[in-house]
């Protein structure tokens, strides 16, 4: 008889594909409200061209501003409850499809269900990603006020604010990129922790991921060492001075390897 012994599975990691879509509708977003500054602000400085002097005329362009952002933030807040629910779904669908086809290969069938458990999971991840998004245009338009209004009192020309304004469309455009990446990232790994829970995993090992500019010294030596913990409470980062689970830190691409006790193989 096979003596039985603790096993360690593979870990459902992120999917990239839908990390790519969510990133690009994101994207294609703020490329149309970049678009749409650029297109005011041109044809505004063609109409009466703002001096230093000129408080009325600089008023003015605040007004229209303001305005215009007021446009971009309803468009943004109508667009994010529908892009993140279908990335939600779609990411609790692909981690359990995941982690279902990761059981089968061991010997085990299982037909997940959407439990209570996941739903919560579920609009978590939806209000999460809600907030990051409706964030995005509210501090770029934000930069947009503060370098138009530093321009017209500088009596700076619009190269100069054009210049100033492609920088922090960049900066916004990466920042939407951390969070397509950073949400698929948390989402996946609390779909799976969830789903490890309900069939009765209560333990995990941890697998440090190599991707990324920076690495966490404390996840490399978790992944380096094997470190096993709980699955319900996470593992203790000595770094943070809390416990977490692969994945959730921001930028994270660790994963676990659920453990099933007591496995006699196939």
């Amino acid at each position: 008889m096979t003596p039985k012994k603790a096993k360690a599975l593979r870990g459902v990691r992120p999917n990239a594909g839908l990390e790519v879509a969510f990133r690009k509708r994101l994207l294609r977003l703020i490329d149309k409200m970049h678009a749409s500054v650029m297109y005011w602000l041109t044809i505004s400085y063609k109409a009466s061209p703002p001096l230093a002097t000129d408080e009325l005329p600089a008023r003015a362009l605040q007004r229209q501003l303001r305005r215009l952002s007021q446009r971009w933030l309803a468009s943004f807040n109508d667009a994010a409850q529908r892009l993140t629910v279908a990335f939600a779904q779609a990411a609790e669908a692909r981690s359990s499809g995941a982690f279902r086809a990761i059981l089968r290969e061991a010997g085990f069938a299982v037909d997940f269900k959407m439990t209570p458990a996941m739903r919560d999971v579920l609009a978590a991840t939806v209000q999460a990603s809600v907030g990051l998004i409706k964030s995005i245009p509210e501090q770029y338009l934000g930069q947009v006020e503060g370098i138009v209004m530093r321009g017209v009192q500088t009596g700076g020309d619009i190269g100069g604010i054009v210049k100033s304004l492609e920088h922090s469309f960049g900066v916004t455009r990466r920042r939407a990129s951390l969070i397509a990446r950073d949400q698929n990232s948390k989402a996946t790994a609390a779909f799976a922790r969830v789903r490890q829970l309900e069939v009765g995993i209560t333990q995990a090992q941890w697998v440090h991921s190599g991707g990324g500019h920076t690495q966490r010294p404390t996840h490399v030596k978790a992944g380096r060492d094997k470190a096993v913990y709980d699955v319900a409470k996470g593992w203790w980062d000595p770094a943070v001075k809390k416990y977490v689970w692969p994945g959730t830190e921001i930028n994270c691409r660790c994963v676990a390897r659920p453990i099933i006790a007591g496995y006699a193989g196939q």
